[in-house]
């Protein structure tokens, strides 16, 4: 994928969401104005990728507690160069769920992400108060797949990662592209 790749990925998400139209444009005002969009390093912010993981039976979806942010969400993180959002929303997904088996959901036959989101990352202190990431915000693509596989294993970028069905979801959190998520699987989930 390149930044003309996922500009065209967009267009066939805003087909599927046109009232997302100002959501998909921030994102496509980055992809365009900056040829570091897919580094850690760009600013105002950067793309990131993100899995929405459904279990093999549809009940339940897999959600980590993030070490640095204290709260539960999807797994996600970084592109670091990578400019194939979807390989870097699996990686993320195998390396924070710990899961083996997944495979990305298509719609119609082609690569769509089920949802889009930016959203703003607080600065970070080390102990003695100096900046260590300044804030900034996350342009992240997030993919819905299907975990063939039941076992989850927490990582080292979170606190706990669970198995969690609609009402549980509901009960754990008021994020509200968490709920957004949970919303366009409806039809995936009992």
């Amino acid at each position: 994928m390149s930044r003309y790749h996922l500009i065209q990925m967009l267009d066939r998400y805003l087909a599927l969401y046109p009232d997302e139209q100002a959501m998909v444009d921030q994102i496509v005002e980055l992809v365009e104005n900056h040829a570091d969009c897919f580094e850690r390093t760009c600013r105002p912010g950067h793309i990131t990728g993100a899995a929405w993981v459904v279990s093999s039976d549809r009940q339940r979806v897999a959600l980590v507690h993030h070490r640095k942010l204290g709260r539960w969400l999807q797994p996600g993180g970084h592109a670091d160069g990578d400019d194939d959002v979807a390989m870097v929303a699996w990686r993320e997904a195998t390396e924070e769920l710990g899961l083996t088996h997944i495979s990305i959901v298509e719609t119609g036959g082609t690569l769509v992400p089920l949802d889009v989101d930016v959203h703003d990352i607080p600065a970070r202190y080390d102990a003695a108060g100096n900046v260590v990431d300044d804030a900034h915000q996350h342009y992240d693509i997030r993919y819905l797949f299907v975990a063939h596989d039941q076992t989850l294993t927490v990582s080292h970028e979170s606190h706990a990662v669970e198995w969690f069905d609609a009402p549980g979801v509901r009960a754990l959190t008021d994020e509200p592209s968490v709920l957004r998520l949970l919303d366009k699987t409806a039809r995936w989930l009992a």
